[in-house]
């Protein structure tokens, strides 16, 4: 079997198709029936209409970042198979990328509009990570899905229970996250020092805060 070897600017060209298919358009996914389709949502006040809204907006500005840090540790990652994980937690990141904008949409909202931004971020640190070395690399993925799940444990306790819809999304979700967090601690991801997930920590807030509004 001939694997071709793709250029500097193929690879360019690639990379920036990915970008714009995610932060625009539709990108690559698995395909899953959006969790909680069979369910109905009973009337939603106009507050618990906007807070949805909100949090899913935070939700689906993670879901970029998840999609840029995955993108990017591929691309640098030294194993092959270290990279085939990368890119298969991507496409898997995808579903959720499209069911928090479906939700977001749903309830006449938009997206952040800081998303580049974050797509931006989170790609050039992925690619940092993954050049600095395959154990690190899987050590922040983990790391990363460990503080995801979190935020999303924080998600469900503050959305409305009669927003069954989200409320499946975000179960959904966080089974998805743990799994991927399990995957690259059992491929050899190493653990990070505290100062590194501080930091991260830090930079995960900001996020959040500025999504919620923008």
């Amino acid at each position: 079997m001939t694997i071709r070897l793709y250029s500097v600017v193929d690879t360019v060209i690639m990379e920036c198709d990915k970008a714009l298919k995610t932060i625009f358009g539709k990108p690559e996914t698995t395909d899953r029936r959006i969790p909680g389709a069979n369910l109905s949502n009973k009337e939603l006040t106009k507050k618990e209409q906007l807070l949805s809204t909100r949090l899913m907006r935070v939700n689906h500005a993670g879901e970029v970042s998840a999609q840029a840090l995955y993108q990017g540790q591929a691309l640098t990652a030294k194993l092959p198979d270290v990279r085939q994980a990368m890119e298969r937690a991507a496409i898997e990141e995808n579903d959720h990328l499209i069911w928090c904008q479906q939700r977001v949409q749903y309830f006449g909202g938009h997206t952040s509009i800081l998303n580049p931004l974050w797509y931006a971020g989170s790609f050039a640190i992925g690619a940092i990570a993954g050049k600095v070395g395959d154990k690190w690399s899987l050590g922040f993925v983990a790391e990363t899905e460990k503080q995801v799940v979190k935020h999303l444990d924080e998600h469900l306790a503050q959305i409305s229970a009669d927003d069954h819809i989200s409320k499946a999304i975000l179960e959904q979700m966080k089974i998805d996250e743990l799994h991927h967090g399990t995957v690259a601690l059992e491929a050899g991801g190493a653990e990070l020092p505290l100062p590194v997930k501080v930091v991260m920590a830090a930079m995960s807030k900001v996020m959040t805060k500025a999504s919620y509004w923008l």
